[in-house]
């Protein structure tokens, strides 16, 4: 019998507000604009939107309706984010979901010791190299500030660590404008020319306002010089409940969508088409340990809400997800991380990042990201539904059974057993002796023997030699030499 073409499947999704309740935190969001107004302290930024018809009052710009509308009218619905290589692997767009790693941790956990220490430019290349070697990894960030490298030049250490240790996309940091065009340099020669880099974006930048409503000026400037050079941004807010926001998690996303629009409406008015990634981070702000926690309920309840605003002004969307505040790869690990990763699929949430961050995000764990792999892998197989066809539904295979025998050895479990499973690759299956034969380890020791595997085996392809040559002639010169 032909299979015939399956039944559409059916992808789960979660939806966190009502039309009613999107239309109201976006009609606070537009009081908050205008009424209640920003501190810009860049003054060009300053200068676009008193131009564009902003206006200045008690020290703070007022933004007007129709900037935000224009802006949300004139950003792109999809940003097509390739890899190194010049390999669309990204698309932003509908219900496209990739995860990544995360960004600027001060300590990392040293996979062959096992030790919290300060992380350095090696640990930047090396996560770099483990992302790329995970399936589920889809983009990278420097997962590290490193300590061995002179302080001003931290982010560009960084970012060469990501681009030697990865082909895939990557989302950078930078300290200001000078950052910003050393990156850029290094970039257009990895991608062969400027044209081709605005072409085929393999980099986006990540910076951050201050909440709430302030807007300092090498945060501002960095995101302006993206707007001109056209490369993709996200200038996402952290007003986390009870610090950067309200306590109420309706007032911190009014205040986070207030403050997202102005970094959209800035790019807008530099150049109309900027690639701009909408979103924000909600966070709860502990009212005991006064830590940020990654992995309080209220990131992916907001994560959820974010995305619904983001449909609504159909723009991509900005996650975080796969971290915890524990401070080793355990149960509250596993627990928090699953929530918040099952959480980003539900929502069709574009680009998450964070994954692999233990305490807080103080600490980078390559366990964590193996671990989180596959958990990803694992709730992919589930949103992925339940594909019903002539194939599936096993009609011969149910015909030729004898009652009581099972499907074990017929020729439609052959075929298709390798596909129709889900098989883990670092969580344990098998019985009780063969696993304590093989020493009883738990989910964190396997999931650190993956990581050094992939360290020792998986290849990177090298950059141009002219890529290489640029980084020689930026740290020369930032060297004084």
């Amino acid at each position: 019998m032909s299979e015939q073409v399956p039944i559409e499947t059916l992808h789960p999704t979660i939806r966190m507000l009502s039309d009613e309740q999107i239309q109201a935190i976006h009609n606070t969001s537009l009081d908050i604009l205008s009424r209640t107004g920003i501190v810009m302290k860049n003054e060009k930024a300053r200068r676009l939107l008193l131009d564009a018809g902003a206006w200045e009052s008690d020290g703070r710009i007022k933004i007007p309706e129709h900037l935000v509308m224009s802006a949300i009218g004139s950003a792109p619905s999809r940003i097509p984010m390739y890899n190194r290589l010049g390999e669309l692997t990204m698309p932003l767009e509908g219900g496209n979901v990739f995860f990544g790693s995360g960004s600027d941790c001060v300590f990392t956990i040293d996979v062959e010791t096992g030790r919290r220490r300060k992380a350095t430019y090696d640990d930047v290349y090396r996560i770099a190299r483990l992302t790329d070697g995970l399936d589920e990894m889809d983009f990278v960030m420097s997962m590290s500030n490193p300590s061995d490298v002179p302080p001003m030049d931290v982010y560009i250490h960084g970012f060469v660590g990501m681009i030697r240790g990865s082909v895939k996309p990557n989302v950078y940091t930078a300290n200001h404008r000078g950052d910003m065009e050393d990156i850029y340099r290094i970039a257009c020669a990895v991608a062969g020319s400027e044209q081709r880099l605005r072409e085929r974006p393999f980099l986006m930048l990540y910076a951050e306002s201050i909440s709430p409503l302030l807007y300092p000026d090498e945060s501002v400037d960095k995101l302006l010089f993206c707007a001109e050079k056209g490369i993709p941004v996200t200038y996402p807010p952290s007003p986390n409940t009870g610090g950067g926001g309200p306590i109420t998690l309706a007032g911190a996303l009014a205040l986070g969508n207030a403050e997202c629009l102005v970094g959209l409406v800035l790019t807008q008015l530099v150049r109309p088409g900027t690639p701009f990634l909408y979103g924000m981070n909600t966070a709860a702000l502990d009212m005991r340990s006064a830590i940020v926690s990654y992995g309080a309920p209220e990131w992916p309840t907001g994560m959820a809400a974010w995305c619904d605003i983001a449909r609504y002004y159909g723009l991509p969307v900005w996650g975080a997800a796969g971290a915890t505040d524990s401070k080793v790869v355990d149960a509250q690990a596993g627990l928090e991380a699953a929530i918040s990763i099952m959480t980003a699929f539900l929502t069709r949430c574009n680009l998450v990042h964070d994954v692999g961050y233990i305490e807080y995000g103080s600490t980078s764990s390559m366990e964590m990201l193996v671990i989180a792999d596959e958990i990803i892998r694992d709730v992919r197989f589930i949103m992925n539904g339940v594909e019903v066809s002539e194939r599936t539904l096993a009609r011969e295979a149910i015909h030729r059974a004898t009652p009581g025998g099972g499907f074990l050895a017929d020729e439609h479990t052959l075929r298709n057993w390798k596909w129709a499973q889900f098989r883990p690759r670092v969580m344990d299956r098998s019985r009780y002796d063969e696993w304590a034969e093989r020493g009883a380890k738990d989910m964190a020791a396997r999931a650190n023997e993956r990581a050094r595997r992939i360290l020792a085996e998986h290849d990177v392809p090298p950059l141009p030699e002219a890529a290489e040559e640029e980084i020689r002639a930026v740290l020369r010169r930032r060297a004084g030499k």
